[in-house]
C-alpha cells in the first residue's frame, strides 16, 4: 500500500508539468452518453488510449440513476459501477449482499487466501512432508545398518511378566489402528491426485478418494476416544523424573550395549513418545474437528489474539498476526495446520512402530499378549521391575499385583 500512496503522490505532483495541449483536450467537454445508457463511449476509450484523463465519476452515477437504459432482462442496466469498485466491495466485505440462508460465509463471494492455502497444500506442505517420512525411513535404515535389531543381551529368561493389561493393550492397539488409518487416508487425499491417478486412472481414484474420506472422517472418532483413554490410562507413569535425565544423555542404551539406564515402566523416550502423542493429537483432534463442522469451530483469530498480545510474533521478527479472519480463512487455516501436525505425529510415529516390532527383540510382545520376557524388563525397565517384585512380595497370598 505504501508503495502505490508513493506512486499517486509521483503521479499527482507531475500533472501541472503536464504539456498546454494535453491539458486543452482534458479540458474538452465530456460526451453524450444518453446514446449508451450512461456508460462509457468510444470517445472515452480513445481518449484513454492517448493518455487522457477520462472522468469516471459517470460510472458511479449512473448505476441506479434514471439516466441508466432501462432494464430489459435479468441483467439489469448495462454500464454503471466499475468492475474494479465491485470486485473490491466484494473482497472486502462492504457490498450489500444477501443469501438465502445465514450460515457463517454465506454471503462472502469472494476471498483472496485460497490461493495461498492452495499453493501450500501442493508445494511445501507435500515437498517438505515427503521429505520429513523418507528421511526418517533413511536414518531407521540406516541406524538398522550401523546398530543392527537391539537383542536382550543377558538372552531370554524363559520367565515372563506382566507389561500392559487387556485395557491398556486394547487402547494402545485402539489409537494405533485409527492412526495409521487415518494416516493413508490423508496421504492418499493429499498425494494421491499426483500419486496416485497416473497408475490407476481417474475413475479408480476418485473411488479410492471418496473411501479415504469417508474412513479418514468417521475413524477419526475411535482416534479421539482412544487418545482419551490412553491418556487417563498412562498419564501418571509419564511424568517427568530426574533420573530420565540420565537416560536421554545415555542415549537410552541404543546405541551401545552393556549401557541400559534405570527406567522406570516408561523409560525418557517413551514419556517423549507419550506426550508427543497427546500434545499433537490433541491439536490435530482440534483442527479435524473445525474441518468436520465448516464454520463452526473457529480457532486461529482466538489464537492470534493472544498471541499478539504476548508479543510472539516480534519474537521471530514477525509483524503481528492477524486477528480478523473470515470463516473461509479460518478454514483453510485448520487444513493447513491439520496436515502439518500429521506429518509430523507420522514421523514420530514410524520411529516408534520400528522399535516395537522388528527393531527390538521382546519389544512386541509387550503389546501383543501383554507378557514380556523378564531379561528384557530387567534390561530396559529395571526399576519397574524391582516395583513390580516388591509388590509381589507384600501382596497377599494368591492375590495379582497392581500395575
Amino acid at each position: 500500500m505504501q508503495i502505490f500512496k508513493v506512486l499517486l503522490l509521483i503521479l499527482a505532483i507531475g500533472l501541472p508539468t503536464a504539456s498546454a495541449e494535453a491539458q486543452a483536450q482534458d479540458s474538452v467537454a465530456e460526451p453524450d452518453r444518453a446514446a449508451t445508457g450512461g456508460a462509457q463511449t468510444l470517445e472515452d476509450i480513445l481518449r484513454r488510449q492517448q493518455g487522457l484523463n477520462v472522468d469516471d465519476q459517470f460510472r458511479r452515477d449512473a448505476t441506479g440513476a434514471p439516466t441508466g437504459a432501462p432494464s430489459t432482462d435479468q441483467l439489469g442496466t448495462l454500464g454503471g459501477a466499475s468492475d474494479p469498485e465491485l470486485w473490491r466491495a466484494l473482497r472486502f466485505g462492504t457490498a450489500d449482499v444477501t443469501a438465502s440462508n445465514s450460515s457463517p460465509g454465506a454471503t462472502l463471494l469472494m476471498q483472496d487466501s485460497g490461493t495461498a492455502w492452495l499453493e501450500f497444500r501442493e508445494g511445501p506442505l507435500r515437498t517438505w512432508g515427503g521429505y520429513a517420512l523418507l528421511g526418517m525411513i533413511g536414518l531407521l535404515v540406516l541406524f538398522r545398518l550401523l546398530r543392527g535389531k537391539i537383542m536382550i543381551e543377558a538372552g531370554p529368561a524363559g520367565t515372563k511378566i506382566e507389561r500392559f493389561n487387556a485395557l491398556e493393550r486394547f487402547a494402545h492397539w485402539l489409537l494405533a489402528g485409527s492412526f495409521i488409518l487415518l494416516g493413508i487416508t490423508g496421504l492418499i487425499v493429499l498425494f494421491g491426485r499426483n500419486g496416485l491417478m497416473d497408475w490407476i486412472g481417474k475413475e479408480a481414484y476418485s473411488t479410492l478418494a471418496e473411501i479415504s474420506k469417508w474412513v479418514h472422517n468417521n475413524v477419526s472418532w475411535a482416534f479421539m476416544l482412544a487418545l482419551v483413554l490412553v491418556f487417563f490410562l498412562w498419564v501418571l507413569r509419564n511424568i517427568p523424573h530426574t533420573r530420565d535425565l540420565v537416560w536421554l544423555m545415555k542415549g537410552g542404551g541404543l546405541f551401545s550395549k552393556h549401557s541400559h539406564p534405570p527406567a522406570g515402566k516408561f523409560n525418557a523416550g517413551q514419556k517423549l513418545i507419550f506426550w508427543s502423542v497427546i500434545v499433537l493429537g490433541a491439536s490435530v483432534s482440534a483442527s479435524g474437528l473445525a474441518l468436520l463442522f465448516p464454520f463452526e469451530l473457529p480457532m486461529f483469530g482466538k489464537t492470534f489474539v493472544a498471541l499478539n498480545q504476548i508479543g510472539a510474533p516480534g519474537w521471530i521478527g514477525m509483524d503481528p498476526l492477524p486477528e480478523q479472519l473470515t470463516p473461509h480463512a479460518e478454514m483453510q487455516l485448520a487444513s493447513a495446520w491439520h496436515g502439518i501436525v500429521a506429518f509430523a505425529m507420522i514421523v514420530i510415529i514410524i520411529a516408534h512402530i520400528y522399535i516395537g516390532s522388528v527393531g527390538m527383540e521382546g519389544a512386541f510382545d509387550a503389546m501383543g499378549d501383554g507378557q514380556v520376557d523378564l531379561n528384557w524388563a530387567k534390561e530396559h525397565h529395571s526399576l519397574w521391575v524391582e516395583e513390580v517384585q516388591a509388590e509381589a512380595k507384600t501382596a497377599p497370598k494368591g492375590a495379582t499385583p497392581a500395575e
